[in-house]
């Protein structure tokens, strides 16, 4: 999903660059009010585990792969505004040391993985939890929902972005993108919840945190 240089148009990478700029200042302003002691490590130890997470890949359908993308899960345990922070980090190293996604592109990427991908996981989340209660198994369903649709939606916003700049017709990527995410999303709500199992297991204060940062 990460989109390289030479993908998108000029005016999609302006745009690209013009949100996420905006949205990452508003998330320094929010996280610098709201961070507590326990959320600075805790960021850094999700960013290394999302940034290795993201480096393996598991096959798909058609010979093609995927990788865990982690949006959903730091916006669940840190609130969306941590977790978009995060997300720009791990692109930013991944664009910049090992040219996974263009550096005109990074505006893109952050938007579709970071901005859409932690919002909407993070709302997904909490409105299934709302409806159905904090129960152990509530949360873990509702964790594994939160990073399918993250991902998928994502997915979509990239095949809409490449549509848009005329490098693929758009009623060939939208399918194409939506679903083998489909599929890979599986994999990520299954990692999802299952980290949110250990999180519950060994640290369930932890879980208060994100709800407390939205």
């Amino acid at each position: 999903m990460h989109i390289p240089d030479g993908f998108i148009s000029a005016p999609v990478a302006v745009g690209g660059v013009v949100v996420a700029a905006g949205a990452v200042a508003c998330a320094v302003k929010v996280t610098n009010r709201g961070l507590g002691e326990k959320q600075v490590p805790l960021m850094g130890v999700l960013a290394a585990f999302i940034f290795a997470a993201q480096m393996l890949n598991f096959p798909v359908a058609g010979g093609t792969s995927g990788h865990f993308m982690g949006a959903a899960l730091a916006a669940i345990l840190l609130g969306p505004w941590a977790g978009l922070l995060i997300m720009t980090c791990v692109l930013l190293v991944q664009c910049l040391v090992f040219q996974d996604g263009g550096l005109l592109a990074l505006g893109a990427n952050v938007f579709n993985m970071g901005i859409v991908g932690c919002f909407l996981g993070y709302y997904i989340y909490q409105g299934v939890t709302l409806l159905m209660g904090n129960k152990r198994v509530v949360v873990l369903v509702a964790g594994g929902i939160a990073g399918w649709a993250a991902i998928v939606v994502a997915a979509l916003f990239c095949a809409l972005e490449l549509g848009i700049s005329g490098t693929v017709p758009l009623h060939v990527v939208l399918p194409a993108m939506g679903g083998v995410h489909a599929l890979i999303g599986i994999g990520e709500g299954l990692i999802t919840a299952a980290v949110l199992a250990l999180v519950l297991a060994t640290r369930p204060d932890l879980m208060r945190l994100g709800s407390q940062r939205a």
